[in-house]
């Protein structure tokens, strides 16, 4: 689930270091719940649905032409956003959705999991994983490993110790480049540009440092979470 990554390995793309930045200055990333951010959050359905729905040809819904959301996009949905704070621009985004409820593995892909779905409080899923479609190649790479560090940070200040995900299998090499530390639930379903896995992510200090050295992201990305004004964690 990677926007606007394509089928194959991030290896061919000349990666730039550090955050993603304009005239305007360096990308920022923020947490967000439900209709908080409500500009950015509006940005960010709009870049889901170019990405999700008019590229890539998902089958998903689109209420009113515009945005792309399902029923997990409620008031209390938390996202992990990578904008651009003096513009407001969207540069990508996560959704992360607690395994303990309602959530797309447990829900619509349990089969890929062959000993089931790992559920826990120390358990969250990621979906919705894009980044702007205004980007190039190159620029869609630096956020996703800033939206990576982002996670990684999350989870290590709010007790998760694994994401879940599901990933078509043709981006597999591209989300094995970035360094994570991934391992199979079960095997792929489907043929083709159409087979689907489940994977977990581990969460650890070790890991994040080492992503932090290779990414030239020494510092934290995401503000603590009593600087994050519009956002009300409930853990």
């Amino acid at each position: 689930m990677f926007g606007t990554a394509t089928a194959g390995s991030s290896k061919d793309i000349t990666a730039i270091p550090g955050l993603w930045a304009d005239d305007h200055g360096p990308a920022a990333a923020l947490r967000s719940r439900g209709r908080a951010h409500a500009r950015l959050r509006s940005a960010m359905l709009k870049d889901r649905k170019t990405v999700l729905m008019d590229r890539m040809g998902w089958d998903l819904r689109s209420p009113d032409g515009l945005h792309e959301l399902d029923e997990y996009d409620q008031d209390d949905t938390l996202y992990l956003i990578v904008h651009q704070s003096a513009t407001h621009r969207h540069l990508g985004s996560v959704r992360l959705l607690p395994s303990t409820g309602p959530h797309l593995l447990r829900d619509k892909f349990a089969h890929l999991c062959l000993d089931g779905v790992p559920t826990g409080p120390d358990v969250w899923e990621i979906t919705r994983l894009v980044t702007s479609p205004g980007l190039s190649r190159a620029e869609a790479l630096q956020v996703r490993r800033q939206l990576s560090i982002a996670l990684f940070e999350h989870g290590l200040g709010h007790g998760i110790a694994r994401y879940t995900m599901v990933t078509h299998m043709a981006w597999l090499p591209s989300l094995l480049s970035i360094g994570w530390d991934a391992e199979p639930l079960g095997l792929p379903h489907g043929e083709g540009n159409a087979a689907v896995a489940a994977l977990q992510i581990m969460i650890d200090e070790t890991s994040l440092q080492r992503l932090r050295g290779a990414w030239a992201m020494p510092k934290p990305v995401l503000p603590l979470p009593h600087f994050d004004r519009e956002t009300v964690l409930a853990f």
